[in-house]
């Protein structure tokens, strides 16, 4: 037998195991039911295409066979959904060069035509409101492939330092449908999670989102390791890391009981990862307090060492920060304070409450993942090194800030630091209880819902009795900069905004030699009497993101 035919045969054996457990799950699989939807808890942005809207997706079944030598993926996706209204024809995205070969629905194959990066699948008959409904897809290609991951987006075949294969994904951007076929949007994540079956040689392993279930060796030299997701997740961080895995186990005390937390890294850097990742246990302890409990105690947490810097992946945080504090060794915020700690363990673990299970409904408002995973930094300097601390590291992000574009609707880097200087004002204003307070507040809220701006708003507004709709449109939908215009005259202070949105108010703390004063400008001169003649030494709250100057009236 030549070498071809051995692949022929292992291909076929592989092909027909993957198909023997695709219709085990089918049948096998737990029947939804109206009380496990999360509806209430998604909010479907406008301008919907017609074959999204009529559907909402329950779980997914992916079963996936990656070739390492060619690049390229096999696999399946049981999609299970349930009809929100009377409809016909649903979209499923899938992107070039990747290919959807069949389409199952109870035995019948679907008709299916394929528009650019999208698949319509027409099924024979109407399906009517409220029927449960899954579709069986078989797909394969060579997926895009990520180069310098995660900021190009695709999948990454690297090599470790001993030359073994290191296989990920980035997709944060692009979205799954670089190499699976699914309904890709933020706003509707599979409501009952996700049952990821990923088959790889024996001699690597394969990680991937929520909990190890099983792990299958097979004849062929082979082995499958399934991997389950009780939560909801969306498309971009559903993951599989596969290479010389080693992990080790750990519980955390936290705010709902243990916390299973897991780690997985290469076999070589055991040692150092369990030292240096001994700042885990103080991170959640931080995350909890100021923002409720860990939004998935169900499926674990877990770091996994991956070829690239890092990703927010659900449950599976991808770690490449190469066991050291700062990012790469560098400090954003050139203070000093982001050199004591771990910029990736803070920062994409943040977005287990922030962009987990808080989710933007739609790509326009994913300040909401990033703005407060960033402020979240601050939050975790505050706790552990004090407030000074913290006040310092936030104000010196603002350096990165460009004002190139309104953050909402655009995909400018402002949506992490002018997002989290947003924030930071908002503190300011309200004081560290309440703003501790709406944390929680907007965690409860909004746990594992996918929400836009205008409910983050209006949730904020409730809780304080405040209204910060200025302050919103301000920092969020302009690049202007307020601007605190003020002049003396005799033994009046007067002031006002100016570069701003109509209607603009916000307090501001001042020092005027050494008499201090909280102001509340409009765009109109205000006055207040000072006592102070030492007017040239004027200080204006350095936590505020605004500009200030002397005006020559």
């Amino acid at each position: 037998m030549n070498n071809g035919d051995s692949m022929l045969i292992l291909r076929y054996r592989n092909n027909l195991w993957l198909l023997i457990l695709l219709f085990s799950t089918i049948f096998n699989a737990p029947k939804a039911t109206a009380q496990k939807l999360h509806l209430c808890s998604e909010s479907q942005p406008e301008n919907l295409s017609l074959y999204y809207k009529w559907w909402n997706l329950l779980h997914y079944t992916i079963d996936i066979q990656p070739d390492y030598q060619s690049k390229s993926i096999q696999g399946t996706n049981k999609i299970r959904f349930v009809a929100l209204q009377e409809g016909q024809v649903v979209q499923i995205d899938l992107q070039s060069p990747m290919e959807i070969s069949h389409v199952g629905w109870n035995k019948v194959a679907l008709a299916y035509k394929r528009i650019k990066d999208a698949y319509l699948i027409t099924f024979p008959r109407k399906i009517r409101k409220g029927e449960v409904n899954s579709i069986e897809i078989i797909f394969h290609g060579k997926p895009i492939e990520s180069h310098k991951p995660p900021f190009d987006n695709g999948w990454i075949w690297q090599k470790d330092k001993k030359n073994n294969p290191w296989i990920s994904i980035a997709c944060e951007g692009s979205g799954a449908s670089i190499w699976l076929p699914c309904k890709e949007v933020l706003y509707d994540e599979p409501d009952n999670g996700v049952l990821f079956n990923i088959n790889v040689p024996d001699s690597l392993v394969a990680v991937a989102n929520g909990r190890l279930i099983q792990k299958i060796k097979h004849r062929c030299g082979t082995t499958s390791y399934q991997w389950k997701v009780v939560s909801p997740i969306n498309n971009y961080n559903i993951v599989a890391y596969i290479g010389k895995y080693k992990t080790w186990h750990q519980n955390h005390l936290g705010k709902a009981g243990n916390l299973d937390c897991d780690f997985w890294v290469l076999n070589d850097n055991v040692n150092k990862a369990k030292l240096h990742f001994k700042q885990v246990d103080t991170m959640l302890n931080c995350f909890e307090y100021w923002l409720g409990k860990y939004p998935f105690y169900k499926d674990g947490y877990k770091i996994v060492e991956a070829p690239m810097p890092g990703m927010e992946h659900q449950s599976a945080i991808a770690y490449g920060n190469k066991f050291e504090n700062g990012y790469n060794g560098y400090d954003i915020s050139t203070t000093g304070w982001g050199l004591k700690w771990d910029f990736i363990l803070v920062h994409e673990s943040s977005h287990e409450w922030f962009g987990n299970s808080i989710t933007s409904c739609d790509n326009s408002n994913t300040w909401l993942h990033e703005g407060f995973a960033k402020y979240m930094e601050t939050i975790y300097t505050d706790y552990v090194f004090g407030k000074a601390a913290g006040n310092a590291y936030a104000i010196g992000t603002w350096k990165k800030i460009k004002n190139d574009e309104p953050i909402i609707g655009n995909n400018t880097s402002d949506r992490y630091y002018k997002g989290s200087a947003m924030l930071h004002i908002i503190r300011q204003i309200i004081g560290d209880a309440k703003f501790r307070g709406w944390l929680h507040q907007l965690n409860l809220s909004f746990y594992h819902a996918t929400v836009n701006t205008e409910q983050v708003l209006d949730n904020l507004n409730k809780f304080t009795g405040q209204d910060f709709t200025k302050i919103f449109e301000q920092y969020l939908h302009t690049i202007q900069v307020p601007e605190l215009a003020y002049y003396f005259d005799k033994n009046l202070y007067y002031f006002r905004w100016t570069n701003c949105v109509a209607n603009f108010s916000m307090p501001v703390k001042i020092q005027i030699g050494k008499e201090r004063q909280i102001i509340l400008p409009t765009a109109k001169w205000n006055k207040i009497t000072i006592k102070s003649s030492d007017r040239n030494t004027i200080i204006v709250d350095s936590n505020l993101y605004i500009n200030s100057y002397r005006s020559k009236l």
